[in-house]
């Protein structure tokens, strides 16, 4: 799967990683998944993930420039 993630930046990889995303989604909206308990390991690490702050730039990008 990172493998499949490292090419999102071009046009067609930011169409795939949609498509994944709502794939995703849609799996974890079913009924029958919604019901099933979440391992209490994944809620820690999505709490910790979620408590960071948010960056200013994006993935890959830099404050530092190359014309200093």
């Amino acid at each position: 799967m990172g493998q499949q993630l490292q090419s999102w930046r071009s046009a067609d990889g930011q169409r795939m990683w949609l498509s994944m995303l709502v794939d995703a989604m849609e799996e974890a909206s079913r009924a029958d998944l919604r019901g099933q308990p979440c391992h209490p390991s994944i809620l820690i690490a999505l709490e910790a993930q979620l408590a960071r702050p948010a960056s200013p730039y994006f993935y890959g990008a830099s404050r530092f420039s190359l014309r200093n």
